[in-house]
């Protein structure tokens, strides 16, 4: 008896020792590692005692060899911490902190020939991060991903903010459900988009945004991802289980792997303050550092283009002329002028002008380029060459006249998703532009991918994204990528690219119109990844005004357009509007001339997710802040708690807020500024419009100023 006990004894230990502990440094976070019978790696979270992440598995499943699935034992485990503190080039804070827990379990499978695995994790005082690394070794070399099988089993059925699952876009408006509505929402939520793949099961896209019943906010995403396919989320609306479902190739395949090697980051950002999801730095903290050398060009950049036009106005194309079946070899200058092109010398030295006369650093031109004539819909390889102008569009004039005013002109590079013609004449476009004084560019990647068959967000696209911003770095370009993947904090180690796109930005106020509550859903969302070129500032928000027959509006007022250059971050910020619309609105088109496009220190001061965001940003190296707060289609009152600013000194606050009449759909130009003196006991209790805002600049003033204006 006492033999058989003794034994029982070692057979309930051994699974067991298999157990691994791991607490947050604040210790609000614990996770649990452990192996089930089978041998199968699970994990759960918790958060002050509630719980976050139930019991899930994790593996990998392989195509054409054995898979990381089971068979698991515990070899080796490593626990180690880290605290330190890193300054990004550009960014939301002139320093980030970075300090966590690390777990690193090395798992061995007996029966492939000792072949192993590690899982690394890593736990944040504002969530965990982890991922699979795949090291060197005699059997293990390289290997196919029939799919990751990654589970986020979650303790309730969340509200959640999601788009579906998709291997092609990211542009889809926002749907707030719960996630056991999900199935029956799912093909409303679907709406038409130029390209796309939805994934047919229920399932969601990342960086994915809930809110539990007992007040808890969880944000699952991912960082790095690098030779790997973006990560959707399958979801299983009974259980209110997450699995992974990674993007195919043409032949549906997942991933192509040969080690040493390692998965993106899979990252769970929790808390019960939705301020501290804005203001979490997780994702940055898990990639890598630059490895570029120089990296004093890289320089944060504010712009006006020639683009809106080609949407509201009426008046203006890409194409040069009206022909159709055009090819690459062909002589433009014989064809017809449509008189629409906007991409002319006489248009653009306009915006020269104005972005010269304002204090701009750089304009936008797209439609330079020969080929627009038949870009979008056909599937044609070369559909671009990126080097020869239409015959109204003077490359060197324009170069030296924005020079001579000391305005850079942003390239632009559509590709219309021919991928493979854009690498074929990557390093021409981009000497061409070094030849001509250009140091940005926009990229696009409208349509179905070439190579036929790829998507958007597989694995063979985000290599040739990052191939595109390393390729770019040797020409010391900066690139601002639109229809890319989703960002994942790499902005950290290819500070050049900037700036994405990878969601429903401003030109959907132009095509359908974006709902009064989607720019504070963004923040929560796609921002959790890296900066959106959102393109905001729009002042004339009734498209009606243009006289086209559109009864299209852009359903938010004009403050809240000026809020926008704080609320939605990036280091490239443009006013959107037509110039002849801020001539318009001179003391309101102030704020945008003033406020800064990168900071020392951000201040997120309320938040709700799908309701209403107010944030405070220090800019960089001045003594100046700005604020930017906004609602969604509801009425109501931002608070603004002046205690960011330093003790005991005085300054003037410039605040722009919506007319006491105002609202989007009705009077969205109808807006007050007023000037106010403000210290760090101020606080400001502002009333916002119906899809209104509020944008404050505060900066010192001389003594006579101070002592004309009312105090806070």
């Amino acid at each position: 008896m006492r033999k058989l006990l003794l034994f029982l004894f070692t057979w309930v230990l051994i699974p067991l020792l298999q157990a691994q502990t791991l607490t947050s440094p604040d210790k609000n976070f614990t996770l649990k590692f452990e192996l089930k019978a089978n041998g199968t790696p699970s994990y759960q979270l918790t958060y002050k005692n509630k719980p976050v992440i139930k019991p899930s598995n994790l593996g990998i499943e392989n195509n054409g060899s054995p898979s990381f699935m089971n068979g698991f034992f515990v070899s080796e485990t490593k626990t180690s911490s880290v605290k330190d503190v890193w300054e990004p080039i550009y960014g939301e804070q002139k320093t980030i902190q970075n300090n966590y827990n690390e777990l690193l379990v090395t798992l061995t499978q007996k029966d492939q020939k000792n072949r192993f695995i590690r899982i690394r994790f890593r736990l944040f005082n504002d969530g965990l991060g982890f991922r699979y690394e795949f090291p060197k070794q005699e059997n293990l070399k390289y290997f196919v991903i029939k799919e990751e099988h990654t589970e986020f089993n979650l303790a309730g059925d969340h509200k959640i903010f999601w788009i579906p699952g998709d291997y092609d876009t990211n542009e889809y408006p926002y749907t707030t459900s719960k996630l056991s509505e999900i199935p029956k929402l799912q093909k409303k939520a679907t709406v038409q988009i130029t390209a796309q793949q939805p994934i047919p099961t229920p399932s969601v896209q990342t960086p994915s945004m809930m809110k539990s019943t007992d007040g808890l906010y969880i944000n699952i995403h991912e960082a790095a991802l690098i030779n790997y396919p973006a990560m959707n989320l399958e979801v299983d609306a009974k259980t209110f289980k997450m699995k992974s479902h990674l993007v195919p190739d043409a032949v549906g395949n997942k991933g192509y792997m040969q080690t040493d090697a390692q998965s993106p980051w899979r990252t769970v950002v929790v808390s019960d303050k939705a301020t501290n999801i804005l203001a979490s730095k997780l994702i940055l903290n898990l990639n890598e550092p630059t490895q570029y050398k120089d990296v004093s060009w890289i320089k944060p950049v504010k712009y006006v283009g020639v683009w809106w036009e080609y949407f509201v106005a009426g008046k203006s194309t890409w194409a040069y002329s009206s022909e159709n079946n055009v090819r690459l070899t062909d002589d433009f200058s014989t064809f017809k002028p449509s008189g629409r092109h906007g991409a002319t010398v006489e248009n653009v030295k306009k915006y020269i002008d104005f972005a010269a006369e304002h204090g701009f650093d750089a304009v936008l031109v797209e439609g330079w380029n020969i080929g627009w004539e038949d870009w979008i819909g056909n599937w044609k390889e070369e559909v671009f060459d990126f080097t020869t102008p239409y015959p109204d569009f003077d490359v060197k004039g324009l170069a030296k006249y924005a020079a001579n005013k000391k305005v850079k002109i942003i390239m632009h590079h559509e590709t219309s998703a021919s991928a493979t013609n854009y690498e074929r004449r990557l390093d021409r476009a981009f000497q061409f532009m070094v030849d001509n004084g250009y140091n940005a560019v926009k990229t696009g990647y409208v349509g179905q991918i070439i190579p036929r068959g790829e998507h958007h967000d597989g694995q063979w696209m985000v290599n040739h994204y990052i191939h595109v911003a390393r390729r770019a770095a040797d020409y010391k370009i900066m690139v601002n990528s639109h229809e890319a993947v989703r960002p994942t904090g790499l902005h950290r180690t290819f500070p050049n690219w900037f700036a994405q796109e990878s969601a429903r930005g401003t030109e959907f106020e132009a095509m359908g119109g974006l709902a009064p509550e989607h720019t504070t859903i963004l923040p929560f969302t796609r921002l959790m990844g890296g900066p959106m070129d959102y393109t905001p500032g729009i002042f004339q928000t009734d498209l009606s005004y243009y006289g086209t027959g559109s009864n299209q509006r852009v359903n938010t007022t004009l403050v809240k357009q000026l809020a926008y250059y704080v609320t939605m971050y990036s280091p490239l910020q443009m006013a959107a509007d037509l110039p002849e619309n801020y001539l318009r609105f001179p003391d309101a088109f102030q704020f945008i001339k003033d406020v800064a496009v990168d900071w020392d220190d951000t201040y997120v001061l309320e938040a709700e997710p799908g309701d209403y965001i107010t944030i405070a940003r220090k800019a960089k190296g001045k003594d100046e802040w700005y604020v930017g707060g906004i609602t969604d289609e509801n009425q109501r009152t931002a608070t603004v708690n002046f205690s960011f600013l330093p003790k005991g000194k005085q300054y003037i606050a410039t605040i722009y807020a919506d007319g006491a009449d105002a609202s989007y759909d009705k009077k969205p130009q109808s807006y007050t500024i007023r000037k106010v003196v403000v210290t760090s006991k101020s606080i400001l209790k502002q009333k916002l419009a119906s899809s209104g805002g509020v944008a404050v600049s505060i900066k010192e003033g001389k003594k006579s100023d101070l002592k004309d204006l009312p105090k806070l």
